[in-house]
């Protein structure tokens, strides 16, 4: 996937006769970044599992696998309506209870780097969140083009998952990913989503990621 900022393939899996498609990210493709420590193949799979613990579905299946260039994540392809992203999809109200859902994910998760063309609407009319390496840092780092929703309540579906996350801590799949700070922080800011309630607003030009899509 040569438009990726980090090696990026896109590679054909086999088991028992069966094949799917699936994104590989090796960690020696990684350029590193000055805020954000190598190996953010693990970040992408921390994200599956908060998606995971959470029970939201969010974030495609994602695994450690040793790929032929070494250690990395491997994530179920979403063959997806390439046409669509953020921006478009936000024009349906039907999917604006996904996409908020997506929005509180991202301010639980400190994604750093929500862009439009991360949303993709897949075959089964379910939207994902993909592309989640930038995550997880404990320094506020909230980067997202998902603002439409800041000062409207949180559903509370959506707060009644976050509080029971909190209440239960976080899975021992998680924790192996993350550093007992990082851990620390990803239930600071849960806490204080369900305590606040609603989404935040945007805080400035920083807020966005860029390239937007």
């Amino acid at each position: 996937m040569p438009w990726a900022s980090n090696a990026t393939f896109l590679v054909e899996c086999a088991l028992d006769g069966a094949m799917a498609l699936a994104v590989y990210k090796p960690a020696r493709g990684e350029r590193p970044l000055w805020d954000f420590p190598r190996r953010l193949y693990r970040r992408e799979i921390a994200a599956y599992l908060l998606s995971e613990a959470l029970g939201w579905g969010i974030v495609p299946l994602t695994l450690a696998r040793e790929g032929p260039y070494g250690e990395g994540s491997l994530q179920a392809f979403v063959d997806a309506d390439f046409e669509q992203h953020y921006f478009t999809l936000l024009e349906k109200p039907a999917n604006h209870p996904r996409l908020k859902r997506i929005c509180a994910f991202d301010l639980v998760a400190n994604n750093a780097d929500r862009k439009s063309g991360h949303c993709l609407l897949g075959p089964d009319a379910a939207i994902y969140g993909v592309d989640n390496g930038l995550c997880f840092h404990v320094e506020p780092k909230l980067r997202t083009v998902i603002w439409e929703f800041g000062g409207e309540p949180i559903p509370p579906d959506v707060v009644a998952d976050v509080r029971r996350f909190v209440d239960a801590g976080v899975p021992d799949g998680l924790a192996a990913l993350l550093t007992d700070d990082e851990q620390k922080a990803l239930l600071r800011r849960a806490r204080a989503a369900v305590k606040a309630g609603c989404f935040p607003e945007n805080r400035g030009d920083r807020s966005y990621p860029w390239p937007l899509v």
